[in-house]
C-alpha cells in the first residue's frame, strides 16, 4: 500500500511545473521566438510558417516516441527519472541557443526541437503523477496549484531575463543561459520530495510495441470511455487556438503593435501573475460548480480574447486583452489536466495521460502551423482572429460532455 500523500509531495511536484514554464514562457512565447522571425531568419519570406514548422516537427517527435517512453517509465516504476531527465535535456538545450544568431536557421531549429520535444516529453510525464496525488474532491485544486506555480516560475525568469537585458541590451542570447540555470535550480525540490510510488512490472517485448500497443488499446477502449473522447476532441480543438496563441503571441505584440523585447516582457510578466490567479481561482470553482461549467466560462473568454487582439490598435489594449488571455490560459491549462484525471481509469492513468499527450500534440502541430501560413499569406492580424475558429469548436463539442457521476462536483 502506497504511503499517504504530504504536502511537501505535492509541493514538489508543483516545483515541476515551476521549472518547466520558464522554458515555455522565454524560449516558446517571448522572446525566442521574436528573436528567430526578427533576426534569425530575417532573410526569409516564410519566418512565420518556419517557426510554425520547427514547433510542429518537435511535437511529431513526441507522438512518435512518447507512448514507448510512457510504458517505459510506467513499467519500470521510473517516472520520476524520466520527468528529472527531460528537464535536463530541455534546460542544456535551451542554454545552447547562446550560441544562435542572424543566419544560424539549423542550429536555431535542431535546439528548439530537442528542447521543446523534451518538455512536452516532461509534460506528459508530470501530468501522469496527478492521480496519484489527488482524490476526485481535491484534483481541480491540486491541478491548479501546479499551474499557478507553473506561472510564477514564468514569471521569476522573465524578471530574471529583464535583469539580463538591462545588464547586457546586446547580447540577448544570455538570457537563455540564465533560463537554463533556473530550471535546473528550479528542480531541487523535485528531485528531494517527489515519490515514485509505483512498483515495477514483469513486462516482454519492445518497449516500441508495448508503447503503442498501450495507446492501441485505450484507443480500441475509447468508445466504452465516450465522454472522455469527447472531452478529448474539445481539447484538440480548443488546444489548437492555445497552441497558436502560446507560438505567435509576442511576435503579434512585436511586429503588429511594435512592443519592444523589453515590453514584450513586462507585458508577459504581468500575464504570468494573471494565469496563476485563473489557475487557482478556477481550479478552486471547479471542485464546486463543475469542471465543464468552469472550462465552458474559460473558452467564452477565449473567444473575446481572440476578437479582441484583432481589434487591438494600442499597446495598452492589448495589456488588457493579454491578462483575459492569462485568466483564460490558466483556466484552461489546470481544467483540462484535472478533466483526464477525473474521467481515467485510476488505475491506467499514465496509459490514458499517454493518450492525451497525443490529442495535445496534434494540435500543437496543426495550431502553430495554422496561424503561421496563415500570417505569411494574408497577415498576422488575420491569423490571430482565426483562432477563434478553434475555441468556438472546442466550445461546443465541450457543452455534449458529462461528467461520471461523483467523479465530478
Amino acid at each position: 500500500m502506497s504511503p499517504p500523500v504530504r504536502r511537501r509531495e505535492v509541493f514538489g511536484w508543483c516545483c515541476y511545473d515551476f521549472a518547466n514554464s520558464a522554458f515555455v514562457t522565454v524560449v516558446i512565447t517571448v522572446v525566442f521566438g521574436p528573436f528567430f522571425t526578427g533576426v534569425i531568419a530575417a532573410d526569409s519570406s516564410a519566418a512565420n510558417t518556419l517557426w510554425s514548422v520547427i514547433l510542429a516537427v518537435s511535437q511529431a517527435v513526441v507522438i512518435v516516441f512518447g507512448p514507448a517512453l510512457g510504458v517505459m517509465a510506467d513499467v519500470t516504476a521510473s517516472k520520476k527519472r524520466f520527468l528529472l531527465a527531460m528537464m535536463w535535456i530541455c534546460a542544456s538545450a535551451t542554454s545552447a541557443l547562446w550560441f544562435t544568431g542572424p543566419g544560424t536557421v539549423w542550429l536555431a531549429a535542431a535546439l528548439v526541437i530537442v528542447a521543446y520535444a523534451a518538455f512536452s516529453f516532461g509534460e506528459n510525464f508530470c501530468a501522469s503523477f496527478l492521480s496519484e496525488l489527488s482524490t476526485p474532491e481535491n484534483c481541480g485544486r491540486i491541478s491548479g496549484y501546479g499551474w499557478s506555480f507553473g506561472y510564477l516560475g514564468g514569471l521569476g525568469a522573465l524578471g530574471l531575463s529583464m535583469g539580463v537585458i538591462h545588464f547586457v541590451p546586446d547580447r540577448l542570447q544570455w538570457v537563455f543561459v540564465v533560463t537554463a540555470l533556473f530550471m535546473f535550480a528550479a528542480t531541487v525540490p523535485v528531485l528531494l520530495l517527489l515519490r515514485e510510488r509505483k512498483q515495477p512490472e514483469p513486462h516482454a517485448g519492445s518497449w516500441w510495441r508495448l508503447g503503442w500497443e498501450s495507446i492501441g488499446h485505450a484507443a480500441r477502449d475509447l468508445p466504452r470511455h465516450r465522454e472522455l473522447l469527447k472531452f478529448l476532441v474539445s481539447f484538440f480543438f480548443y488546444m489548437c487556438g492555445l497552441g497558436a496563441v502560446v507560438a505567435f503571441a509576442a511576435i503579434y505584440s512585436e511586429r503588429v503593435l511594435g512592443f519592444t523585447t523589453a515590453q514584450n516582457l513586462m507585458l508577459f510578466a504581468s500575464l504570468q501573475i494573471s494565469s496563476a490567479v485563473g489557475a487557482l481561482l478556477f481550479g478552486w470553482w471547479q471542485d464546486r460548480a463543475g469542471s465543464i461549467n468552469m472550462l465552458t466560462a474559460a473558452l467564452i473568454l477565449w473567444c473575446a480574447v481572440a476578437v479582441g487582439a484583432y481589434f487591438c490598435q494600442s499597446k495598452e489594449m492589448f495589456f488588457v486583452v493579454g491578462n483575459l488571455a492569462g485568466l483564460a490560459i490558466g483556466s484552461c491549462q489546470a481544467g483540462s489536466r484535472a478533466v483526464v484525471s477525473l474521467l481515467s481509469p485510476r488505475e491506467r492513468a499514465a496509459e490514458f495521460f499517454g493518450f492525451w499527450g497525443v490529442f495535445g500534440k496534434f494540435a500543437a502541430i496543426v495550431g502553430p502551423l495554422f496561424i503561421g501560413v496563415l500570417a505569411d499569406v494574408f497577415d498576422l492580424r488575420v491569423a490571430v482572429a482565426s483562432t477563434l475558429v478553434f475555441f468556438v469548436a472546442g466550445l461546443l463539442v465541450l457543452r455534449t460532455v458529462r461528467m461520471t457521476p461523483g467523479a465530478d462536483r
